[in-house]
Order: C-alpha cells, then structure tokens, then sequence
C-alpha cells in the first residue's frame, strides 16, 4: 500500500526549529467521514435536500484555560468517570462575567486586522456545502443558554460512531449562533464538546475561525484546551495577548514563554520562564515541559529531564506538551485516562505512524477517523517499517483483503483480520471500518452466502449502503436472517416482509445477545417508519419496547423536531446515545433518536445509526 498523507493534520510545521513539528493553522476544510455520494437518494428518485432553515438558564461555571494548576472536574464533563479530575480542567472556573477575565473579554479591536479581513462571529464552521454542513438555519428557535447546557453536561465520547458524525457535522456547520447565547460563548461549548469527542484538531481550527479580537472568556479557556488537545502550542499565540491580562494564572504566563520563544525573543522566553518557576518551584514538571518547548523552539541546547515516575496523573497540559516535543508518555498514565485521548494522539504528527496505530483504530470506531483515512493510516505505518521487520500479519491480512488472488481470498483474509488478536469491541469494529472497501468489492454470490452478514456489516460501518443491498437476492434465496436485519434498516428503501416473526427470527439467529439486538432492530425499523401503524403498538408491546414513554429528554427532541433544526437535534440524539457501550443504549432511545433524525432530513444517518445499533449490541 502506497504512504499517502492522513487528512486529519499529519504534517508539519515550519514555525519552530529542528525538534518540535507543530501545526500553527488549521486545514482550510476538514476531511468528510462521509463516503462519496452517501445520503444521495437512490435513482430514480430525487437527490434528498437539505432541510429549510427553519425559558431563560444559568449558564454552569465553565472551566479553565489550563492545566498547570490542579484542579476539579467541570459540571457534567464527559472525563468526570474514567479520567482523572484534572485531565480537561483547572481550578479556574471561569464565567463570562468573571471579574479576574473582564478585561480581556472587553479587549480592543487588534489594530493589525483591517475591516475588510473581518469575519463575523454569527457563523462560524468548517464545513462547506459539500462536506454535511446542516445549514444557516442548524440551530433555529433553539434556546441557546439551554442547548449549551445539554452540550456541556454531554458525557462524550459516545457509544455510538454514526452519532458521533452527525454530532462532529453539527458542530461543524456554519450555522447561525441560536439565541441568548454571545457568538464566542457558543464556539467556546463547540470547541469544548468537539475536545471531549476526541476532535482535537476541529476543535482547534474551529477557535482559529474566530478573531481573537471577539473572543470571550470562555473562548480564551477552551482555547487554550482545544491547543494542547491537538499537541499545538503554537496555536495559543494568537491568544496570550488578551489572556489574563493580569498575569495571575501560571499557565498563561508559560504560553507567553513558548510563544516568545516562537518569535525569537529567548531572552523574554527566560524571564517569563523564570516568573512561572517563582511561583510553582524549580522542579515542577508543567514548568519543565514549558521550558522543553521553549529549548526546542530555539534549538537551544539545554537538558531537561522529565521524569515520568514522579508523576501520577496526566492532564493536558502535561499531554499536549509532552507530545508537542515527541515525548513517550509510559502506558500507566496513557490508560488512567479516558479514550479520548488516543483520539487526540491519533492526530499527533510528530508521533510515527506504528506509535499511533492502535489509536488510530480507536479515533476510527469513535468516528474521528474515516474509513479511507483509516486505510492510509495503516499504508502509512507498514510504509514506515524496516523492509526486515515488515512481516506483521495484520499488514498483511489487509494487503490480502484488498488485492487477493480471488474474491474466496481476499475474504478469508478479512474474516481472519476481524479475529486477528483482537482486543476488544472497539479494535474489532475498527476492522470492520478499515476493510470496508474491500468487502464492498466483493460480488454477491451463492458462495460466499455464509460470509454475507459480516460484509454487510463491514460495508454499512463505512457507510456504503448501495453496495450492500446488492446482496438481498442472495440472502432472501439463503434465509439469511441476520443480513436481512441489517438491510431492513440500511436499505435506502424499504423492504417487504417486516412482521414481528421476521425480527424474532433475527434475534434467535444473532450470535450473542439476541433478544437485545431483536429489539434495536424493531426499534430501529419503528423510528424509520417501516412498520405499519397497525402493528406498532402490538409490536411494541411484544418487544417489550416502551415507544411512548415521554420525558424531558424526549420532549426536548420533538420540539428541535418542529423547528426544523437538525444541528439541535443531533446533539440531542448525542445526549441519548451516552454510554460506553450499546447494550446500555435502550432501545427506545433509538427509536426516538433514529425518527427524529429521519423528520429534519438526516434519513441516511438515521439508517445506519440503526444498522450499527444491531450490529454491535
């Protein structure tokens, strides 16, 4: 496999020397995870359009902008359960009034951007027609103060890849900001929910769409973590001048050495050093990792020592810095965090590719990670390898899976790349997403009937529903129960046959948890509107699956739904899918979620939401 360059920010950066590769801008246009032409509408209908633009909160405290200080977790913060309390926070709990920040919220227009060159901060996104972008109207008639609560509150990352995709579109879009929220607060809880997700490197380049002359308090604390998230220092130097203009927070005053380091101003670098060493000690390690880049950055030829035994806990400071300056961070503090992280070092550049891989599989499950960019990932790690040494079986079974001898070939390679040392689920699914091209170049046949259900799901984990219901002749002839149930909700169109013995067959032909999948499947088909109304309430009380059950989380969803606001409803749908794993996602939260998807336009992502429900519960 040819080395072909990774779109999420592999590259480097020329704005320090020799050491430290670090990216300073952001890519024009992030890397859609959406295979070509996926949610077209089948021939010969019409392509599917975009939907039409369609109680007053206290705002929770908001976190702050650094690490260096311990610290206590932010309200509802996805890392609160799995990662330690200071991984994502600090001990300034920032608010947009907070007195110790009003100067810099008040901060003058930057002399050095003329009014032409201006950008609004009503509309700030990544995403252009093309790539998903939901459109102006994303967050239409939506309480502003209120939505940004149930983004902060978002235990992330999700269960869910597909929902994790339709959340990264959403907050991604170049949608007018909802009311009762100020421009920058709501970049801030993008950029912030975007870090949690595992999108380092979007939400930094979504801070860097806003002029820093608009910045809030907030921006600047989440700015500064969506920085070190992405292993990017130099991405804070736009910011130190109207962060804590007071110089009270030891953080901001280390960004202020590594950026004066940047501009070749060494003997500020050290004063600033020095300042931060007086109030933290000579032998602080967030201090030493500042004063690492800042010798890098000169290419200055002083030692230091981080020593990794004296450090229990890894917050992100620690990580972004550390990573920055292509330090190894031992596994004991890499697996006391939440896995959010190895998404973040998915991303790292200056990390070889074979460090990543395992990473890079996770990043591709979560959704961070598409499946060609999963592809290249791997090319890109067999590529790096010494010509002695390159006998991995995995690379190996990949190659096979894509440019076997036969099609008998290259699908043995898959099925055995699936159970290759897998450790988990999540590597599992990875493998699945990784050889997804591969099974979608396999032609339907007889023979290979037994293999369909596990290349339907290697297909619809990338997406291609059209090249998988190429096989519905082939399992209708076979009585393949379980392919049938992954293409009764991926199909772009219905199909018949839909009874409750149909779907109870599904789940007593299911490897493993078959009366959960069972009902995943009836709810999955219910929110699509494939079961006929008649049969709804008979079927749902069959199932066991409680589709009429209201509550606050299911009212919210229906009214996103009439407004029309789909970026509203996919962080909606993102609240309902949060747990580590489906088999804790209950089923009625998928018809909810998978109806209200397919109300406000998003059918395509609402199908295959449902077909990754039955396949990995």
């Amino acid at each position: 496999m040819a080395r072909k360059p990774i779109s999420y920010g592999l590259w480097a950066s020329a704005c320090v020397a020799i050491a430290l590769a670090l990216p300073a801008v952001g890519q024009d246009r992030p890397e859609s995870i959406l295979p070509p032409g996926f949610g077209d509408a089948p021939e010969p209908a019409p392509r599917r359009t975009e939907p039409a633009p369609a109680s007053r909160t206290q705002a929770p405290a908001r976190p702050g902008p650094s690490a260096p200080t311990s610290g206590r977790p932010a309200e509802g913060a996805g890392a609160a359960a799995s990662a330690p309390a200071d991984l994502l926070t600090t001990d300034a709990q920032l608010t947009s009034t907070d007195p110790a920040l009003e100067e810099a919220a008040s901060l003058a227009a930057l002399s050095d951007i003329p009014a032409q060159a201006r950008r609004s901060a009503n509309r700030v996104g990544l995403l252009g027609a093309r790539d998903g972008d939901m459109g102006v109207g994303a967050y239409q008639g939506v309480n502003g103060q209120y939505l940004a609560r149930v983004m902060r509150r978002l235990d992330a990352p999700i269960a869910s890849r597909w929902g994790a995709i339709v959340l990264r579109r959403a907050l991604l879009s170049r949608a007018q900001t909802p009311a009762n929220v100020s421009s920058a607060d709501w970049a801030a809880e993008r950029a912030w929910l975007l870090v949690r997700m595992g999108e380092a490197v979007s939400a930094r380049d979504l801070v860097q769409a806003v002029d820093v002359d608009q910045f809030s308090p907030a921006l600047y604390a989440f700015g500064m973590q969506a920085s070190l998230a992405s292993a990017d220092p130099a991405a804070l130097c736009p910011m130190v001048a109207g962060a804590d203009r007071a110089n009270r927070d030891t953080a901001w005053t280390l960004a202020r050495a590594m950026c004066s380091a940047f501009s070749g101003e060494g003997s500020l670098a050290t004063a600033q050093l020095d300042r931060a060493r007086s109030r933290r000690g000579d032998n602080d390690v967030d201090v030493l990792l500042a004063e690492k880049v800042v010798g890098a950055a000169q290419d200055a030829r002083r030692s230091v020592t981080i020593n990794w035994d004296d450090i229990r806990t890894l917050n992100v400071w620690r990580y972004g810095l550390a990573t920055a300056t292509g330090l190894q961070i031992p596994d004991r503090l890499m697996q006391s965090v939440d896995v959010r992280v190895q998404a973040w070092r998915a991303q790292a550049p200056l990390l070889s590719y074979t460090q990543r891989l395992p990473d890079a599989e996770r990043a591709a499950a979560m959704g961070v990670f598409s499946s060609a960019a999963l592809v290249d990932f791997y090319g890109a790690a067999f590529a790096e390898q010494d010509p002695a040494d390159q006998g991995n079986p995995v690379f190996d079974l990949l190659r096979d899976s894509y440019v076997g001898a036969d099609e008998e070939a290259r699908v043995e390679a898959m099925s055995r790349l699936w159970q290759f040392e897998s450790n988990d689920e999540w590597q599992s699914y990875a493998r699945r997403i990784v050889t997804a091209r591969a099974a979608a170049r396999i032609r339907p046949s007889a023979d290979l009937a037994d293999q369909a259900p596990a290349l339907i799901m290697s297909m619809l984990a990338a997406g291609l529903d059209r090249h998988a219901v190429r096989w519905l002749p082939i399992i209708a002839d076979a009585g393949d129960d379980v392919s049938w149930g992954y293409l009764a909700v991926a199909s772009p169109r219905p199909i018949s046959g839909i009874t409750a013995s149909r779907i109870s067959d599904f789940g007593k032909a299911s490897d493993d948890n078959g009366d959960l999948r069972a009902q995943m499947l009836f709810a999955g088909l219910a929110g699509l509107g494939r079961v006929s109304p008649s049969s709804l309430p008979g079927m749902a009380e069959s199932f066991d699956v409680a589709l009429t059950k209201r509550t606050a989380w299911t009212d919210a969803l229906e009214r996103a739904v009439r407004l029309r606001a789909p970026g509203a409803v996919a962080v909606l749908c993102a609240a309902g899918l949060q747990a580590n794993r489906w088999s804790d996602i209950p089923p009625e939260h998928l018809y909810h979620i998978v109806s209200a998807l397919r109300r406000v336009g998003l059918e395509p992502e609402a199908r295959m939401i449902a077909a990754e429900a039955i396949a990995r519960a």
